[in-house]
């Protein structure tokens, strides 16, 4: 279902996609280059993937599944009102909260801190701008989206944590950019390959 979602927003996005990733490579390489600042292929790739998953975030909260109901203030109302194997269980509440782990993650990577408070926060406003855009389009505000959201970019916050702790006790050449900016190229290589093996470009047609 997450996968389907997915390569429906690639095939609806992908030229906004493709223009604004051009765009941004080509300014930050030119940044970079005219005030001969160093270059990390690592970091550039995770500025990148977090524009893209914003992106990619806008069109799934703006323009999918059109819901004209009515709006929901009281918490928790719609988070128990499906069973926990059914359809809508899987993709409202799961949805909701694998949407926002992503969020989490980049959040407490980019504002470098320790703490989970700060990216929670960050997350419950974000995801209240979200519910208050989405009334404003015609769609239906519910706070427990807003809750669920929160509580993906907490997972995410703690993903990220446990990840840094991982990360102090390897040896010191695997915490090395150049070995960073390798894996990233394997990570990107890989991506490529699987694309091409299970014919995913096709959702560019």
């Amino acid at each position: 279902m997450f996968t389907s979602i997915f390569l429906k927003a690639i095939h609806n996005v992908w030229p906004m996609l493709f223009i604004f990733t051009v765009i941004l490579v080509l300014v930050r390489l030119a940044y970079l280059f005219i005030n001969k600042k160093k270059f990390v292929f690592y970091r550039e790739f995770i500025m990148l993937c977090f524009i893209i998953y914003i992106l990619l975030l806008y069109y799934i909260v703006t323009f999918q599944d059109n819901n004209y109901g009515t709006n929901n203030f009281v918490p928790f109302r719609e988070i128990f009102r499906y069973h926990y194997t059914s359809r809508l269980f899987i993709k409202n509440v799961l949805g909701n909260i694998i949407l926002f782990i992503p969020f989490g993650i980049f959040v407490t990577r980019f504002i470098k801190t320790k703490k989970i408070f700060p990216t929670v926060v960050i997350s419950f406003l974000v995801s209240c701008s979200i519910e208050f855009a989405q009334m404003r389009i015609g769609r239906t505000a519910d706070i427990d989206d807003v809750i669920l959201n929160t509580f993906g970019g907490l997972i995410g916050a703690l993903i990220y944590k446990f990840e840094s702790d991982i990360l102090k006790k390897l040896p010191s050449f695997m915490r090395n950019e150049l070995f960073l900016d390798l894996l990233c190229l394997i990570l990107i290589i890989s991506i490529i390959y699987v694309s091409f093996r299970f014919g995913f470009w096709r959702v560019l047609s």
